[in-house]
């Protein structure tokens, strides 16, 4: 059965009885014109919204689950970058008529699950009929105590730069993944060699790597951690890959960055996967995006606040890759002594950079 032949209010009920039940903070839910929310006590909202659009954010090497569950992530993760705690979304599907139901409750119950994990309510949101893409449209909303929460323009010359987990295996991820519009003009050129039939992984695939352009895991506790505990000045998320990341914190904050590229944190699935096709690693993982880490500007004497939080939130791991600096113009790869200037992150619209990272 297809949603055209279920119609609009049919799959809504069918839908809503697959999300999580409101918390106590939610006074009207799903079902009304809008939602009607409690304020929570002493603390500061924080709102933000991302659309994944099928054939750019995600392909047919996506099932309907992960789809769901990356549209929710990537919100969770620009609320974690701001050290916010999750609270509410709000679901919007753009659908194709011939869609079946069975994959759009399967898309629901993707999203659903990572919603229960992370104490998120689902309040309202809109379904739509299209004839082109599938789109899936989130917005949620969080809370952060007054003054706790982190922002990109806060680092200062000398803080530390540390990032969350591995980065790399994302972009690695979408080079694995076999999928049936290798033949689009949507798909990377450097990524088109390596696609195949199917949906399962290339030869020398890393299941891990998959995982993290699949299903990425939004570091929520961490960054929560790391803005109660004061342990950061800046944060910001790697959606957009690391060299973007430093790049946007650098400006908003006026400085300058220097990475050492001895000490990134390169997923090592990814790593050998570049280089068995004769890919830089590390430029590929420095410009590789959709990680989902988080990149913080840490006081180089705040050694005892980010060990505290390490100690509440012991995974993921915090690496130190570098330093941010005085100079706005300084942006600066130290490989081993030779210094090369830091590459461009992935722009929308334009595709300017060394690896793209979505379909």
């Amino acid at each position: 059965m297809t949603v055209a032949d279920l119609g609009e209010h049919a799959l809504l009920a069918r839908l809503l009885a697959r999300l999580p039940r409101p918390s106590a903070q939610v006074l009207v839910g799903p079902g009304d014109d809008a939602a009607v929310l409690a304020p929570v006590r002493n603390e500061r909202l924080v709102v933000t919204t991302d659309a994944l659009v099928q054939g750019v954010h995600f392909s047919s090497a996506f099932s309907p689950a992960d789809i769901g569950h990356k549209a929710l992530a990537v919100n969770l993760s620009d609320l974690a970058a701001m050290a916010a705690t999750p609270q509410w979304a709000l679901l919007s599907l753009v659908l194709p008529g011939s869609w079946p139901v069975a994959d759009v409750e399967a898309l629901v119950d993707g999203l659903a699950a990572l919603a229960v994990r992370h104490g998120v309510c689902v309040v309202g949101g809109n379904i739509t009929r299209t004839t082109g893409p599938l789109v899936v449209d989130v917005t949620t909303g969080g809370t952060v105590a007054s003054r706790k929460w982190l922002t990109r323009d806060g680092a200062v010359a000398g803080d530390e730069i540390w990032v969350s987990g591995t980065i790399g295996g994302a972009a690695a991820g979408l080079e694995m993944l076999r999928d049936t519009d290798a033949g689009s003009p949507l798909v990377p050129r450097l990524v088109r060699r390596s696609l195949g039939e199917g949906g399962s992984l290339g030869e020398g695939g890393d299941p891990g790597c998959a995982a993290k352009q699949r299903t990425p895991e939004p570091r929520v506790r961490l960054g929560v951690a790391m803005g109660r505990g004061r342990a950061a000045r800046a944060a910001m998320d790697l959606s957009d890959g690391l060299a973007d990341a430093v790049r946007q914190v650098a400006a908003a904050s006026g400085c300058g960055a220097r990475l050492d590229a001895g000490a990134l944190p390169i997923e090592p699935g990814a790593a050998a996967w570049w280089q068995a096709r004769g890919v830089d690693s590390i430029t590929a993982a420095i410009v590789g995006g959709e990680e989902y880490e988080l990149l913080f500007a840490v006081p180089k004497r705040g050694g005892g606040r980010l060990r505290n939080v390490t100690r509440q939130v012991a995974d993921p791991v915090l690496t130190r890759i570098g330093v941010f600096t005085k100079d706005p113009r300084e942006l600066i790869v130290d490989r081993g002594g030779r210094e090369e200037s830091l590459p461009q992150g992935y722009r929308h619209f334009t595709e300017r950079s060394e690896v793209k990272t979505t379909l």
